[in-house]
């Protein structure tokens, strides 16, 4: 799936972000002739056994100093698990973004793709999930809302008093087209192309001062195979008298093992059964599911 594979990696530091202020994603798209994609769960196999090895960079640190290093993640698809009463296909990534193994959950059916959530999770991921990332059937250009919220637990003390901050946070998704991108895995042709937006007003609890932050994911998702390519981009603004932080991070994908789907209808329940009904006004979900690298990474 995706990580963002799943994993659309859609998802995991959400937390960085920069001092660009919050502002409305834009929503103007192409005035091409939109396109809908058949059968798109093709875009996206997560059949258990199903194996991705991608190659990686990042470069982050103070605007100042930016450090760049090199790493390797393998997703696999380990199985199903029960999360808050749905069954959900489980996502086992060595080193998404270089952060270590992990674990993210996804449920796919007629309608879309939710997220919900990894292990080890964050404070703030596990107040906004589930969430949609996809709907189906896929349509070129198109967009929406995958969640608003004011006001939670961002987890963690930014500005040292003893006390967690606070934070206004929202998401988006987007179509916009579709690419021919080569990777060492090679070159694939009509690779959907997405972006994935977070938006986050920091509230420092102790200068009562409000730093703004954003995350922005680029993905390529190639039929029959998934996730081939992520490029993901934070920036957090400064806390004292600091200059911010960035993060850059790309995965490649260098081998894959996409095991074939056995010949079940149980793997797709009725858009009645769905997280989502296909309307154009559902703009949350439980959660909505980026393989591990296009999840939302608080």
């Amino acid at each position: 799936m995706v990580k963002l594979t799943y994993d659309m990696r859609l998802g995991l530091t959400l937390g960085l972000c920069l001092f660009l202020g919050l502002f409305p994603w834009s929503v103007v798209l192409s005035a091409e002739e939109p396109v809908t994609i058949a059968k798109s769960e093709e875009y996206f196999p997560d059949t258990v056994g199903s194996r991705w090895t991608y190659r990686g960079q990042i470069s982050e640190g103070p605007l100042q100093s930016v450090e760049e290093k090199f790493f390797t993640n393998v997703s696999t698809v380990s199985g199903t698990k029960t999360v808050k009463g749905v069954t959900v296909t489980v996502f086992h990534d060595t080193n998404p973004g270089n952060h270590g193994p992990s674990d993210s959950f996804y449920r796919r059916d007629a309608v879309g793709i939710v997220y919900y959530g990894s292990e080890p999770g964050t404070p703030l991921e596990k107040q906004i999930t589930p969430y949609q990332i996809f709907r189906f059937p896929l349509r070129i250009p198109s967009s929406f809302q995958q969640f608003d919220r004011m006001g939670v637990d961002f987890g963690s003390d930014m500005d040292r008093d003893q006390t967690d901050e606070k934070v206004d946070t929202q998401g988006w998704s987007k179509v916009i087209g579709r690419e021919t991108i080569t990777v060492p895995a090679g070159t694939f042709q009509d690779a959907v192309k997405v972006e994935a937006r977070m938006n986050m007003k920091i509230h420092l609890s102790g200068s009562r001062r409000t730093v703004s932050g954003i995350d922005v994911m680029t993905a390529w998702f190639a039929k029959g195979v998934g996730l081939v390519k992520y490029s993901e981009r934070q920036e957090l603004s400064a806390i004292k008298e600091d200059r911010g932080v960035v993060t850059e991070i790309t995965e490649e994908l260098e081998e894959y093992d996409v095991k074939a789907a056995k010949a079940s209808l149980s793997r797709f329940e009725s858009p009645t059964k769905g997280v989502l009904t296909d309307d154009s006004g559902d703009h949350e979900l439980g959660q909505v599911i980026f393989p591990t690298r296009f999840r939302a990474y608080p």
